[in-house]
C-alpha cells in the first residue's frame, strides 16, 4: 500500500523533470540560433545543422517549435534582448561618464570582430524591414529600449532623446559599415571617428 501511495509522488518527479529538460533544451536551441543569425545570413539557417549543432535530432525540432519561422522569430527576438544586459554593463563600467563607456563598447573593434555575441539591431535591421510584423515588433522593442536607456544616461539634457536617436542610429550605423568594408585601417577610421565625435 505504501508503495502504491509513492508512485503518483514519483511520476510527478519525473514529468516535471522532463519539463525542466525540455525546457532547458528549447533554450539551447535558441541560444545557438540566436548567435548564428547575428554572424549568418537568415536564409541559411538550417534545421538540420542546427540541430546537429545542439546534439538533436532534425524530428526533435518540432516538439519546441511550431515551424522554422517560429524558430527565427524567437531567435531574433531572444539576439535583441540580449543587448540591454551589455549594454547596462558598459555604461555601469564607467562610473564618471556611463554614455562613454556604452559609447566605447558598442565601438570596439572586438564588438565589430564578433558579430555572433554582438548587438542584433546591426545584423537583423535590414531583415526586420523585409519580414512580418512578429520581427518588426521585436526590433522596434529593443530600438525603443536602448533609446530610453541612452536618454537616460543624459538626464540633464532637454533634447535627452533627440540626442539617443542620434546617438543609436551613429552606433548602429558605424558598425554596420565597419564590418562592412574591405579596407581594415578604413573600418578602424569609421569606428575611431564615431566615436570621437560623440563622446
Amino acid at each position: 500500500m505504501v508503495a502504491l501511495l509513492r508512485r503518483p509522488k514519483e511520476r510527478q518527479v519525473d514529468m516535471g523533470h522532463s519539463q525542466a529538460e525540455k525546457a532547458a533544451t528549447r533554450e539551447r536551441v535558441l541560444q545557438i540560433a540566436s548567435r548564428k543569425i547575428r554572424s549568418e545570413d537568415i536564409a541559411r539557417l538550417g534545421i538540420a545543422d542546427l540541430m546537429n549543432e545542439a546534439g538533436l535530432t532534425h524530428g526533435g525540432f518540432y516538439k519546441h517549435f511550431d515551424s522554422r519561422d517560429d524558430l527565427i522569430t524567437q531567435a531574433a527576438a531572444a539576439a535583441l534582448a540580449e543587448g540591454t544586459a551589455k549594454m547596462e554593463r558598459s555604461a555601469q563600467e564607467n562610473a564618471r561618464d556611463p554614455q562613454a563607456g556604452l559609447i566605447g563598447a558598442y565601438l570596439a573593434k572586438k564588438h565589430r570582430d564578433d558579430p555572433a555575441t554582438g548587438c542584433a539591431l546591426v545584423t537583423l535591421g535590414a531583415v526586420a524591414g523585409r519580414d512580418d510584423r512578429h520581427l518588426k515588433e521585436a526590433y522596434e522593442k529593443q530600438v525603443r529600449t536602448y533609446l530610453d536607456l541612452i536618454a537616460g544616461l543624459d538626464k540633464d539634457s532637454e533634447d535627452a532623446r533627440a540626442e539617443a536617436i542620434l546617438t543609436l542610429s551613429a552606433l548602429v550605423g558605424a558598425v554596420l559599415m565597419a564590418r562592412a568594408v574591405a579596407d581594415e585601417a578604413f573600418s578602424d577610421e569609421l569606428l575611431e571617428t564615431v566615436r570621437a565625435r560623440l563622446t
